[in-house]
């Protein structure tokens, strides 16, 4: 039988503010009394968590489901805490709240919960999504979002959270809040992803569609690939050098560390790495041009980080593919100590925080190389 992953045995709300300091600090975030007639996050949350369990959609899924979504209702709102803002009349927005809500709850199950990848990715990006059931028609292309929320997330899990938070509340508008989660559900339906992931004829077909901005779906283009790249990502220390050498291969390698030993600048000098990225770039030029596969290595932990230098490879048509390493937080810590060139523990924090998993839109192929 499957072990079932928990967050904790004691679900008592005295019991998990004793627990985490992340739930104490509940009580003490306000909200929008409009939205939110029942007070501070703490109350919202509990009553949140009181709907959640009382959705018949909730109680058909499998025991490791349901953990999944409670604890995503628990940790939805746990960054109000630092986006709130009061204009002094008792309206209080909180800008931003689920993105850096996403970024926490990762922090959260990879250091001080240790939790399977697959499930702390899917917590995580119930967090960063579960307002977007209710706005989704107001975005600029919405099909397209829903489509790249799909390959994240279960959609009808997305509504079933979205319900709870919803009816976990007291508002006049609950009707309309209710009105456009149906609405939700069946845009959904009608674009092929309610309740999976929507599905396209090849990869490069995925990237097209995700990549341009007159990708559409049904769009299959001819792979006609000059080369191929590997974009190496991953937190300094998760054995990115490891992996090259497990390949046994001869293809070339652009490592900005390397660069950075062969001229003495320090990995903490800001000031050099746009001068060492420029330089790592005009080696790949060199390569691309020359049609020579190679491999990128670097941490390349943001996507905009990442987005910049899949832009410029596939410039030259080459076909893009993505490596993500990461293994237990312990053991990493313990790594990047017995390292050679060991980076300040204070950096590797704040880099944990900025961390952006790779997703499937982002490259021809993305894979996930991760020791559980």
């Amino acid at each position: 039988m499957e072990k079932i992953w928990k967050l904790t045995q004691d679900k008592n709300w005295d019991a998990l503010e004793k627990q985490f300091q992340w739930v104490n600090d509940m009580s003490n975030v306000p909200q929008h009394k409009i939205h939110h007639g029942e007070g501070n996050v703490a109350k919202h949350t509990q009553m949140v968590l009181d709907e959640l369990i009382k959705l018949p959609q909730y109680n058909t899924l499998s025991e490791q489901d349901k953990e999944i979504l409670w604890v995503s209702a628990l940790l939805h709102d746990v960054e109000k805490r630092s986006t709130s803002q009061d204009d002094g009349f008792g309206k209080v927005s909180a800008n931003g709240h689920a993105r850096r809500g996403e970024y926490t709850t990762r922090t959260i199950l990879f250091r001080d919960i240790p939790t399977p990848f697959h499930i702390r990715e899917k917590i995580a990006s119930l967090v960063r999504f579960h307002g977007l059931p209710l706005w989704l028609l107001e975005k600029v292309e919405p099909a397209k979002k829903i489509h790249e929320v799909s390959l994240r997330l279960d959609t009808s899990q997305l509504k079933t959270l979205a319900e709870a938070d919803a009816k976990g509340r007291i508002c006049e508008d609950l009707p309309q809040l209710m009105e456009s989660l149906e609405l939700f559900e069946l845009f959904c339906k009608e674009q092929g992803c309610w309740g999976k992931a929507l599905e396209f004829e090849t990869p490069n077909a995925r990237f097209q569609y995700f990549n341009s901005i007159d990708g559409y779906i049904g769009y299959v283009p001819f792979d006609d690939f000059k080369s191929e790249v590997t974009i190496l990502s991953g937190l300094p220390g998760m054995g990115k050098d490891h992996y090259i050498q497990s390949l046994k291969t001869d293809i070339p390698v652009i490592s900005l560390d390397a660069i950075r030993r062969k001229h003495k600048l320090s990995p903490t000098d800001r000031s050099a790495t746009g001068w060492v990225v420029q330089t790592a770039k005009e080696q790949a030029r060199e390569y691309l041009r020359k049609g020579q596969n190679f491999i990128w290595n670097a941490t390349n932990i943001t996507r905009l980080m990442r987005q910049q230098l899949v832009d410029l490879f596939t410039l030259y048509d080459a076909k893009v593919n993505i490596v993500y390493l990461e293994k237990p937080y312990d053991k990493w810590r313990t790594q990047n100590r017995n390292r050679e060139y060991p980076l300040p523990e204070n950096v590797l924090n704040k880099m944990l925080y900025k961390l952006e998993i790779p997703q499937l839109v982002e490259a021809h192929d993305v894979k996930y190389i991760i020791e559980e």
